[in-house]
């Protein structure tokens, strides 16, 4: 575990237990609720969210479909609580990158609001594509800021504490994702805050 994952596990342990009422939480419902709408998921297709938090994502997921449902997170406070929101979903404590799981298992992968507390999101994007299906697709949410506010920010965010890493711009994920070996790779824009990149193991 590096010292971002650590930094991860430590603040996200703590916020678990009243996660949907912090802040945070609260921020990271915007991301949740936009995911729900846009991902499409079929009968048995089995969905993996990584960085799962407390399960939220993969709730409302639950609510609409019926789906072989996986969560993954660093925390593993932040894992006891999705068990009890999600019994039939299976999560594991784990990090981003490996990813605890077979190749070519899964159809959809998600990560809402968590992307840029992945240590190596180039690491990252080659385990999504390795457990990835043929055919199947990655969708990434994450906060969508100008040039000049992430240059100013990203100096300060790796002394923070909260395990943050980098903030990217949809050019970063979306040639992030084509050097994994996705393709059909793009982004939308939301309100001008939020991107949301897609990528397709061909």
């Amino acid at each position: 575990m590096n010292k971002y994952e650590r930094r991860s596990a430590v603040a996200y342990n703590k916020k678990a237990a009243d996660y949907d009422n912090s802040r945070e939480g609260k921020f990271t419902l915007e991301y949740n609720m936009l995911l729900s709408e846009i991902v499409k998921i079929k009968a048995g297709d089995a969905v993996l969210d990584v960085a799962c938090g407390n399960g939220r994502l993969l709730k409302m997921f639950a609510d609409q479909y019926s789906f072989d449902g996986y969560g993954v997170d660093i925390s593993e406070k932040m894992i006891e609580q999705a068990k009890s929101l999600n019994p039939s979903i299976k999560f594991v404590v784990g990090p981003c990158e490996p990813l605890p799981f077979e190749d070519n298992t899964f159809d959809i992968i998600t990560v809402s609001a968590a992307y840029h507390h992945f240590p190596n999101v180039s690491s990252f994007a080659k385990e999504a594509y390795r457990v990835l299906k043929k055919g199947g697709v990655i969708h990434i949410a994450d906060l969508n800021l100008p040039a000049i506010v992430r240059a100013i920010y990203n100096p300060l965010l790796p002394l923070l504490r909260a395990g943050d890493v980098k903030l990217y711009s949809p050019d970063e994920i979306k040639e992030t994702l084509k050097g994994a070996g996705f393709q059909k790779v793009s982004y939308i824009i939301i309100d001008g805050k939020v991107q949301i990149a897609y990528g397709y193991h061909p």
